[in-house]
């Protein structure tokens, strides 16, 4: 196994295990590492979802053995996990058990659905069945976007250069309303 596949497997795993590592970012990374270097992307798809489901497994046994008292803890440590992992609780006792491969599709949902699982003590073998579905699904869409896209990195510099001044407002204009979105949000708080 090369370096740059142990690393990135490595990132995969960190990214299940809720550490702050963007998978919309990681995942098209690595399908376009994998193209550069010819990878199979069967491969590829099976080794990032090893690498998710190994990385979901670590919280879920926090989940499971910490249990909703830590996951308090950690929503009063921490205030803004509070809504997502409420909301988590909720999908998952609206959804029961699919919830778990339901969730892993759901931005937000997908980073807290296995400590909740976990602590719902779902059973293990159930957990990885429906983590197994959907971890395969998201890493399919976004490893496929990177793999497919690859193809086409040379043809970015030249399109940056040809758009800039659009890409350019059209990334203030997004900044200033994110920033006008939270400072309003404070001011009602």
């Amino acid at each position: 196994m090369k370096i740059s596949t142990l690393g990135i497997f490595f990132l995969i795993l960190l990214e299940y295990a809720c550490f702050p590592i963007s998978s919309e970012i990681v995942l098209p990374f690595a399908g376009g590492v994998a193209a550069g270097t010819k990878t199979p992307f069967p491969l590829l798809l099976l080794g990032s979802v090893a690498a998710g489901l190994i990385g979901t497994s670590i919280t879920y046994a926090i989940g499971r053995y910490g249990g909703s008292p830590l996951l308090d803890r950690l929503m009063k440590r921490f205030p803004k996990t509070a809504s997502p992992i409420l909301a988590s609780y909720r999908f998952f006792g609206d959804h029961g058990r699919s919830a778990v491969c339901i969730g892993r599709v759901i931005p937000i949902c997908r980073t807290y659905i296995a400590f909740v699982a976990g602590a719902a003590l779902t059973p293990f073998s159930s957990f990885l069945i429906f983590s197994s579905i959907g971890i395969g699904i998201w890493n399919l869409v976004l490893l496929s976007i990177g793999y497919y896209f690859y193809q086409y990195r040379l043809l970015i510099p030249g399109f940056y250069q040809k758009y800039k001044l659009f890409i350019l407002i059209a990334a203030a204009t997004f900044l200033v309303l994110f920033l006008f979105n939270r400072f309003t949000k404070t001011q009602d708080d």
